[in-house]
């Protein structure tokens, strides 16, 4: 299986996890707003501090954005592009978002692909800080209670990366049986997520949100990204058992770092993990 080599060692348990309550809401965003206060203000009028966010038809207005990119230095394994900013209503095709904390403060990682103003197409990482919601929509989210994704340095990638960890119940929902994931580099993404429901008995699962990274991709219908650095979004994601054991079924939008686009169904045992990739998982 491809592998790509971090600056520094593996860091131990290639899954960090936290399980909670969960509670699916609809996100309403308001108008004008900066994307992460619109974010944080939908958030805590639910109760929550922390989940996953599908932005799915999202229209926003100013836009930032950065591109994967080949690293420079050999302090990262791969890193990020300038920043683009393109002018008029960008409109999200297909997007996902994981909310949570950095220092203290709300905030975001979110990948998607979108139509511009121009009708160009791309897809990338948004800025939290540069993207303002050009139209009220309101949106899927999950929020979480008793965990939180939280970024910290991360030694294995040299990043500061979203990582869940347990937190103190807000009231918010005692519903559900969730677990907050990150998958780490160099494991095969839908085999991480068999083992992890294999062991705990978990026949049936929901995947939200879903951002992070893969080594290219491989798709069941044979399509393949042969360019390792890529950010992606999960569409749409599940956990099955038809008696054989769990299996993740992970369908993707992504970009690479030349900018080409691609999108369908995670090859099962052909997609290893290139920086990162947080999703949350309910259980049936």
């Amino acid at each position: 299986m491809r592998r790509i080599e971090q600056p520094g060692p593996e860091t131990p348990g290639r899954i960090q996890w936290a399980e909670c309550h969960g509670l699916r809401f609809p996100l309403t965003l308001e108008a004008g707003l900066p994307l992460l206060e619109a974010v944080r203000r939908s958030f805590a009028a639910a109760g929550f501090v922390s989940g996953t966010v599908k932005l799915d038809g999202l229209a926003v207005s100013p836009f930032a954005y950065v591109m994967p990119a080949l690293s420079q230095t050999a302090e990262h394994a791969a890193f990020y592009s300038e920043t683009f900013r393109p002018a008029g209503v960008v409109r999200i095709d297909v997007g996902a978002m994981t909310f949570g904390l950095r220092d203290g403060a709300p905030f975001f990682h979110a990948h998607a692909l979108w139509v511009e103003g121009d009708g160009a197409r791309g897809g990338g990482h948004i800025l939290p800080d540069e993207t303002m919601v050009a139209e009220a929509i309101t949106l899927q989210a999950v929020g979480l209670d008793g965990a939180a994704f939280l970024a910290e340095p991360d030694p294995e990638t040299n990043f500061k990366l979203f990582g869940p960890k347990p937190a103190e119940l807000l009231g918010a929902t005692r519903e559900g049986r969730f677990f907050a994931l990150r998958v780490k580099p160099n494991i095969d993404f839908c085999g991480a997520l068999e083992a992890f429901c294999a062991e705990r008995g978990i026949r049936e699962a929901l995947i939200h949100g879903g951002v992070g990274s893969t080594i290219g991709a491989r798709f069941g219908d044979g399509g393949i990204v042969e360019n390792f650095a890529t950010e992606v979004a999960i569409t749409g994601g599940q956990i099955v058992d038809d008696g054989a054991g769990p299996e993740a079924q992970v369908d993707v939008a992504l970009v690479d770092y030349t900018g080409a686009m691609a999108a369908g169904r995670y090859r099962r045992g052909d997609n290893p993990v290139l920086m990162t990739f947080e999703l949350v998982l309910e259980v049936g």
